[in-house]
C-alpha cells in the first residue's frame, strides 16, 4: 500500500509540473497574404519574432490595428503570451490562431503555467515562437492547370 502511494504520489507530481504544447496547423498558399492583428498587451519581440519568420517563409503580411471587415484578409492571424518571474523571467504562455476568412483554420498553443518545479520552463522566446509558427503554418504551392490556351492558378 505504501508503494502505491508513493508511486501516485510521483505521478501526480510530474503531472503538476507539465508544459504543455499543441499545434493545429494550416495550409497557406505562397500567394497568401496574413494580416496580423497587433496586441498591444504583448511584448513588441513576439511580433517582431513572427514578421521576421514569415519574411523568412516568404509569406506576404500586414500588421492591422483592430480586426475590421473593410481590412479584407482572407487569412488572419492573432496572437496573445504571457511572462512570468520565478528566478528568471520567462515565456509562460503563448498562442497564436489563424484564421481563414473568419473562420479559425488553425493554431498553436505553449503552456507552462503548470511548470512549477520543471526547469524546463526557462526558455528563449524566440526560438519557441519560431517552433510554434513552423508547426503551424505549413505552405503549400497553388496548383496549376494547364490549357492550351492560357494557364490558371487556382
Amino acid at each position: 500500500m505504501k508503494k502505491l502511494f508513493v508511486v501516485l504520489s510521483a505521478l501526480l507530481l510530474t503531472s503538476a509540473c507539465s508544459i504543455k504544447q499543441r499545434v493545429d496547423p494550416v495550409h497557406v498558399n505562397n500567394n497568401a497574404e496574413v494580416c496580423i492583428q497587433k496586441n498591444p498587451d504583448v511584448r513588441d519581440g513576439f511580433l517582431q519574432e513572427m514578421e521576421k519568420i514569415l519574411v523568412e517563409k516568404q509569406i506576404k503580411y500586414r500588421i492591422i490595428e483592430e480586426l475590421d471587415a473593410s481590412q479584407q484578409c482572407e487569412w488572419t492571424a492573432t496572437y496573445m503570451a504571457n511572462w512570468r518571474w520565478d528566478l528568471a523571467l520567462y515565456m509562460v504562455y503563448a498562442e497564436i490562431k489563424v484564421f481563414h476568412q473568419g473562420r479559425l483554420d488553425g493554431e498553436a498553443i505553449y503552456d507552462a503555467r503548470s511548470g512549477g518545479a520543471n526547469m524546463n520552463k526557462f526558455i528563449d522566446a524566440e526560438p519557441k515562437i519560431r517552433e510554434l509558427i513552423d508547426q503551424l503554418i505549413q505552405q503549400k504551392q497553388a496548383s496549376v492547370r494547364w490549357s492550351p490556351l492560357q494557364q490558371t492558378a487556382i
